[in-house]
């Protein structure tokens, strides 16, 4: 019998780095959508081409997995995504694929689960993302809930619609008035307008062509869902859908998107000697669950843990892109660390509230967005991205900053 240690025995947990990231223009879902008559898989594996064409000096071949992540995995978003669209997208069949499940946190997912695979030495580079096409797949059709939710009490019946845990957590948080998720959304539609002026948005979006009967085919280059010239006086018109005389309107809230997004992640070793850009470092990434009726509160935890797994404070977190699903959610995470409303390190660019949110891929978007703005701030080392999940979870990852002049030294 041999005596040779394996090697894991001895193995180094190495530095992930994200390379790149790309999304599609988000569209509204539905029949008057940019994306109406079209295929999810086709969304993403545009995502993927486009990373692929952004980075020449990549080999297809060493990409070692691709992580495709949809809520709901039927049709046109089934079939082992991942797998299907990476042969789809041209990639060598030696590429294998797979397709991940977190509700909204699915893109995020596919990045930590890959991420984890490169520290520990299983990949090199991966590509990870997600797809929602929440026009051929509307929010919940075809969810069959256990009765034992209901008759054991496990969950309230209520949870299991977003919009009423969203009213839960106005309840929970009184200080935080309709008033003031009004004027945060007027807010995040605002910034996301000054970042399209500014060219801010548009190189990391990918161009999808799209036709409609009677109107011929049209290139899609912008998100559909914003509305720049929204006002408090707007909002403050809006019915509230989910309880009478309550605080959630479709103005202070996400609407129901499609869309896709695609990152690429290697080992910093393997980023080196392909010459391929390094735009952040991940730092630490946690996942914890809440009560189901007060998701939204979900990123207050996940980010506790991950700042303890880093060794770092919220006040060393120099930027947030915090996912938009309901101003409340954002404002109670906000209200939790003592940050203020209008704290320029939220969200720069604005958020969901104004761009959309097609669920499993909104994570990649977050990410591509704080790594531009690592970029035009070096002076912020530390940056995080952060969402709510369905069901009552949330999750936060870390990343560092490979422009600041302490990247790499002592990190945590």
């Amino acid at each position: 019998m041999g005596t040779t240690s394996p090697r894991s025995a001895s193995r180094a947990v190495r530095d992930v780095v994200f390379v790149d990231g790309v999304r599609t223009p988000f569209g509204r879902a539905g029949d008057k959508g940019i994306y109406a008559g079209m295929r999810a898989d086709d969304l993403v594996v545009k995502c993927i081409r486009d990373l692929m064409r952004r980075n020449p000096s990549l080999p297809a071949e060493r990409i070692d997995e691709v992580a495709i992540a949809a809520t709901t995995q039927t049709g046109d978003q089934g079939l082992t995504i991942g797998r299907t669209a990476a042969l789809l997208a041209g990639l060598p069949r030696t590429v294998p694929g797979f397709a991940i499940d977190r509700m909204c946190a699915g893109a995020m997912t596919a990045v930590t689960t890959t991420a984890s695979g490169i520290a520990f030495g299983a990949y090199d580079i991966v590509i990870a993302g997600g797809v929602e096409h929440m026009g051929n797949h509307p929010m919940g059709v075809g969810a069959d809930p256990n009765p034992r939710f209901v008759s054991e009490r496990i969950v309230d019946p209520a949870a299991l619609n977003m919009g009423n845990t969203a009213e839960n957590l106005h309840d929970r948080f009184p200080a935080i008035t309709r008033d003031r998720t009004d004027a945060y959304a007027v807010r995040s539609q605002q910034k996301l307008a000054q970042a399209y002026e500014a060219g801010q948005i548009q190189p990391g979006l990918v161009p999808v062509a799209g036709r409609k009967p009677g109107s011929g085919w049209t290139l899609n280059t912008v998100d559909e869902p914003p509305r720049p010239g929204t006002t408090v006086e707007d909002l403050a018109t809006l019915r509230t859908p989910f309880r009478a005389h309550g605080r959630v309107t479709a103005g202070n809230a996400a609407g129901l998107n499609d869309g896709a997004t695609a990152a690429l992640l290697a080992s910093a070793d393997a980023a080196a000697e392909l010459g391929l850009p390094v735009r952040m470092r991940l730092v630490a990434y946690a996942f914890a669950g809440v009560e189901p009726e007060v998701m939204g509160i979900g990123p207050v935890p996940a980010t506790e843990k991950a700042l303890r797994q880093a060794g770092l404070d919220i006040a060393d977190i120099g930027l947030f892109e915090i996912n938009e699903a309901f101003a409340v959610q954002v404002l109670s995470f906000l209200d939790h660390f003592g940050i203020d409303d209008e704290d320029p390190r939220v969200n720069r660019y604005g958020g969901a509230i104004a761009v959309g949110h097609p669920l499993a891929s909104s994570g990649v978007r977050l990410m591509n967005q704080l790594a531009r703005q690592f970029e035009e701030d070096p002076s912020v080392r530390y940056g995080m991205t952060t969402m709510c999940i369905g069901l009552g979870m949330g999750a936060t990852v870390i990343w560092e900053n490979p422009h600041h002049e302490h990247y790499g030294q002592d990190a945590a």
